[in-house]
């Protein structure tokens, strides 16, 4: 049995960086992971061949390189090896018809490809970059504050000071639109709004869902402002610094260290005991970086003491899943569309936003998407050091689908669970992008599925194959994440906190909640 001032269950990118800065403030750190190999969602493995690099869920770190931990401990991270690649052409859409619009650093490249479609949006575009650091002052300050009251009072008024009724109104306004929405009031061309809206189905918005606007905003105009960034050798470079950051500051991480209960003594969070039986003391905090169905029942056998914060924990809703699809290539896929397609560090193949909203609907009703939206990586495209020489990484999410399959839209699959059809499914995925890039299937040395559930079995977080640990839809977000009254990670359970993506300010790589919570507790 250990003794420390804080223990955490699960060593996502969220829990490490809520360790780290704990460590460093003195407190006595144990972070405890199930798996052989620590950082959630966010692991850089080879799946497929050796030398080949995948990451297994997160890709773009761009939230980490702009988070306020990275403005504090840059240097430290740094110096434990933390590396990212730059990107410079960040995100493009192919279409149908053989055309294709993309998003790059160089705003002259973006508004011509903008105004080949129409000349006005092009105009729209520019309006809205020079507009973008006014705005995102108000919304970076608001996703990166503890959410209560009086840090929303505290926004508003600065808000309402810097910009006045009418445009606080109208941040407000976009902050509860849908995609769609802002999409058709902001531009004229379909696929200008096709490409932006392709960026709410990566947070659980199909383009008719309320709240969902900020998202494609939010990416497209800060691709467009600062560029993004992937890990450099992966995206466990942040892995591993946060590593080295923990047990050089004293902090210990346990792999293969699966906790089985959280101990509750006279309402306080007192340790945790794991599936060997050992147990081990934390004397200030228990921090839990689980799905919230995790605790009621089986975190905490007894449940928490309320029953509506247990109710909560096991009605908060999931996205739908996905799947991944790993591969290792001869040669970059091959975009019929224009070679300048190679350079994107992501192309999205999601055509129109009726086509979104049919792919999502057909995944909450249970069935098999005929078309899914697909989010093609292609990582060795600015870091090559991720596959042997000349050879490439294609990192490909399949977005939306069914956790529980009950029937095929397209009635090409026999309806069964993933086991049995995620190969079929794939070879559907894999079709799709050799429509657009020829050659594909041809290019292919290596490959690896991961169905919903497989992802699932791999980070019990992602339930049902969702990749972001719950919606984010407008009554599971905000002050109602997770739960109404417990959105600054408490629980009625004294000493016992949550963190990761399931908690505010919700999923990402900014590693906003763990960092904010050790603040909370630690100061500084």
């Amino acid at each position: 049995m250990s003794e420390f001032d804080a223990i955490l269950v699960g060593a996502g990118h969220n829990s490490l960086a809520c360790a780290a800065h704990l460590a460093l403030k003195g407190w006595k750190v144990g972070v405890f992971e199930r798996n052989a190999t620590i950082g959630g969602a966010v692991r850089t493995q080879e799946y497929t061949l050796p030398g080949f690099r995948h990451d297994f869920g997160a890709m773009n770190l761009s939230l980490f390189a702009g988070s306020a931990f990275h403005r504090m401990y840059a240097n430290e991270l740094k110096s434990h090896g933390l590396e990212f690649a730059p990107v410079a052409d960040c995100f493009a859409s192919v279409f149908p018809d053989g055309k294709w619009f993309g998003v790059s650093t160089d705003l002259e490249k973006t508004a011509a490809r903008i105004a080949a479609f129409s000349p006005p949006d092009a105009d729209v575009w520019r309006k809205l970059v020079a507009a973008f650091p006014g705005e995102a002052e108000h919304l970076f300050r608001l996703l990166g504050s503890p959410m209560g009251f009086r840090a929303l009072a505290g926004i508003g008024w600065n808000l309402w000071r810097k910009k006045g009724v009418s445009g606080a109104l109208d941040t407000a306004r976009l902050l509860l639109s849908s995609p769609r929405a802002w999409l058709d009031e902001t531009f004229t061309s379909q696929h200008v709004k096709a490409t932006l809206a392709a960026w709410g189905m990566h947070l659980d918005f199909a383009p008719d869902i309320s709240g969902g606007a900020v998202f494609p905003y939010l990416e497209s105009m800060a691709n467009q402002s600062f560029g993004m960034v992937i890990g450099k050798g992966g995206a466990d470079t942040m892995i591993r610094a946060l590593e080295k950051m923990v047990t050089k500051a004293g902090g210990k991480i346990f792999t293969n260290a699966d906790v089985a209960e959280i101990i509750v003594s006279g309402g306080n969070a007192t340790g945790v005991r794991l599936t060997s039986g050992v147990t081990h003391n934390a004397a200030k905090a228990v921090i839990a970086g689980v799905a919230p169905a995790a605790l009621p029942g089986r975190l905490l056998p007894n449940g928490s003491g309320d029953a509506g914060f247990d109710t909560a924990m096991k009605k908060f809703r999931h996205a739908p899943g996905t799947m991944m699809i790993h591969l290792a290539l001869d040669g970059l896929a091959d975009w019929s569309a224009g070679a300048e397609l190679k350079n994107f560090a992501y192309v999205h193949i999601a055509p129109s936003l009726d086509q979104m909203a049919k792919t999502y609907q057909q995944a909450i009703a249970g069935m098999l998407p005929d078309e899914p939206v697909l989010v093609v990586g292609q990582p060795t495209a600015i870091d090559p050091s991720r596959a042997p020489a000349g050879k490439h990484v294609l990192w490909v999410q399949v977005r939306a689908l069914p956790a529980e399959i009950s029937g095929d839209a397209a009635g090409g699959i026999e309806p069964g669970p993933w086991e049995a059809v995620k190969e079929h499914y794939a070879e559907r995925a894999l079709d799709i992008i050799e429509r657009y890039a020829p050659g594909l299937h041809g290019k292919i040395l290596g490959r690896t599925i991961f169905s919903p559930l497989d992802l699932e079995r791999e980070n019990p977080n992602l339930v049902g194959g969702d990749q972001i640990c719950g919606s984010h839809h407008i009554s599971q977000n905000f002050l109602f994440r997770p739960a109404r009254g417990f959105a600054k990670w408490n629980t009625p359970v004294e000493r016992l906190h949550l963190t990761g993506a399931a908690t505010w300010p919700g999923a990402g790589t900014g590693a906003a909640s763990g960092f904010m919570l050790a603040r909370q507790l630690a100061g500084g």
